[in-house]
């Protein structure tokens, strides 16, 4: 399943020829785009959902996730726009699942290593160790390494999973989607696994800022907002553990002063995270 809204013609022409051979059905949920897929569903044979409005990522992977069931799917791929799988991705990811579960473990998802082409390096995978995300590091004899919550872009989840953990939180809308499910996930006792020889090229944001060494990714005023408010939902919920709850608002307010200090239009950025923030503690979740 690819979500899109106002995607680029040809990147996403170029992610469906990648992906639509590894797949049994490819639907296309769409966020109000003005765009035309004519040629996409007769070239490709893929199923298009229009929602005709930008309802949020959560709801377009919840109403692909019910189409699939509907289909008899046992396992959903969700994938975003910016994504390029490599053409053995899925029977990669498919064939770690399986071995996974054989050892009578609970699998929240499996996820490939991506890179995006600008940086070149490939990204770890995350896990909480003590108050700190502990980098995952690839050791030569790993195939796999578990994590909390893997993004949401070439993340295979068995349909039987969803079933028991739920779907993702459409009161998010954008942002912390993918982590909320994941962490969800491992509560229940479902863990995530990346798979280091499953591959995707994935581009994280427009722009970057250069900070000691590092290239950070730099969204909108609009995106910090969803961020820093639905971290603040995230680290009030019942469930979430205390080590969470504390990294989640740490991170958030390191975000809040280093956008403040080193992004353009910084007093906006400033305003749409200091109004993420109070939504966050009031609860005003949905599309702003």
């Amino acid at each position: 399943m690819i979500v899109t809204y106002q995607p680029c013609s040809e990147r996403l022409a170029e992610l469906v020829r990648a992906v639509r051979p590894q797949l049994t059905a490819l639907l296309i949920v769409d966020n109000g785009s003005d765009f035309d897929f004519t040629d996409l569903r007769a070239l490709h044979q893929c199923e298009v959902i229009e929602l005709g409005d930008n309802l949020g990522i959560a709801k377009a992977q919840n109403d692909g996730i019910m189409r699939a069931r509907t289909l008899g799917a046992d396992y959903v791929l969700l994938l975003d726009q910016d994504s390029i799988p490599a053409p053995d991705m899925v029977a990669t990811l498919v064939r770690a699942h399986v071995d996974l579960a054989s050892s009578e473990q609970q699998i929240a998802a499996v996820g490939p290593s991506y890179v995006d082409p600008r940086q070149g390096e490939a990204a770890v995978f995350v896990d909480l160790d003590g108050l700190k995300l502990r980098r995952r590091e690839r050791k030569a004899e790993d195939k796999v390494a578990e994590a909390d919550f893997l993004i949401a872009s070439g993340c295979l989840i068995a349909m039987s999973t969803l079933d028991r953990v739920g779907l993702m939180v459409e009161e998010l809308f954008i942002d912390y989607v993918d982590v909320e499910w994941g962490l969800r996930a491992r509560s229940d006792g479902y863990l995530s696994f990346g798979v280091y020889a499953a591959k995707m090229e994935h581009a994280l944001g427009d722009e970057w800022i250069s900070f000691r060494n590092r290239r950070v990714p730099l969204r909108s005023p609009l995106r910090h907002y969803y961020h820093i408010r639905n971290a603040v939902w995230l680290s009030r919920q019942s469930w979430i553990s205390s080590s969470w709850r504390i990294v989640l608002l740490v991170r958030s307010l390191k975000q809040l002063i280093f956008f403040f200090a080193f992004a353009p239009r910084r007093f906006e950025h400033l305003r749409m995270m200091a109004l993420g923030l109070w939504h966050g503690v009031r609860g005003r979740m949905g599309r702003i």
